[in-house]
């Protein structure tokens, strides 16, 4: 079992949460998955944690009175849990200095556009009805912001004459289940350097 151990946070169907688990299973992740969080008791990604035998924590946050409260309950989850790194994945919900503050250099997020590019919700459809020819996939921090954390890294998609936001979505969601492992790999190798907003990916053999 690998010593490097995330966490995830996902809302919905959980198509990065199956690919981050698949790849802790192939060996090619080089972590292992330990907790989902999840803030709808209905969405498929909890059953898709349930199978793998991942830990889930399911809240519901009408039952508090501040997000505050139910993420400092989160975080004293991940904390004995020893989590190292905290990778949202679908996960609807703005997050406090609460949560960002306790993980920051370990808390990532990945989004369906080439950010600074249409952050916020429904960025493929932002990107069609924009009518631009190039669109793709970031992985950054969490900095507190609406996706304006430090870049990861970036995987272009072109947009196809006659691509609609169904289809457009298709092609994004598969490169996001490619580089979302990768770089979480990279993150349990010790090679992502963070400096100011400068992210450096060191090569395999300058491991730190």
């Amino acid at each position: 079992m690998p010593d490097f151990r995330i966490a995830v946070f996902a809302s919905g169907q959980g198509g990065n949460f199956q690919a981050l688990v698949d790849a802790a299973e192939q060996g090619g992740l080089g972590a292992s998955v330990e907790l989902l969080v999840c803030d709808k008791a209905q969405a498929p990604v909890v059953q898709r944690a349930r199978k793998a035998g991942i830990d889930v924590h399911l809240f519901d946050p009408k039952q508090y009175s501040a997000r505050e409260e139910y993420e400092a309950e989160i975080v004293g989850i991940l904390q004995r849990k020893d989590i190292d790194l905290v990778v949202l994945a679908g996960y609807m919900r703005l997050l406090t200095s609460t949560m960002v503050d306790a993980y920051q250099g370990r808390l990532i997020n990945i989004h369906p556009s080439l950010l600074p590019a249409f952050p916020g919700k429904n960025a493929i459809g932002q990107a069609l009805d924009y009518g631009v020819k190039v669109t793709g996939v970031t992985i950054h921090y969490v900095d507190g912001g609406m996706d304006t954390g430090p870049i990861i890294a970036q995987h272009a998609v072109e947009i196809q004459s006659g691509d609609t936001q169904e289809s457009l979505a298709v092609s994004i969601h598969e490169i996001e289940q490619q580089l979302y492992p990768q770089v979480v790999s990279w993150f349990a190798q010790g090679r992502v350097k963070l400096e100011g907003r400068s992210v450096t990916v060191l090569e395999p053999e300058n491991k730190v």
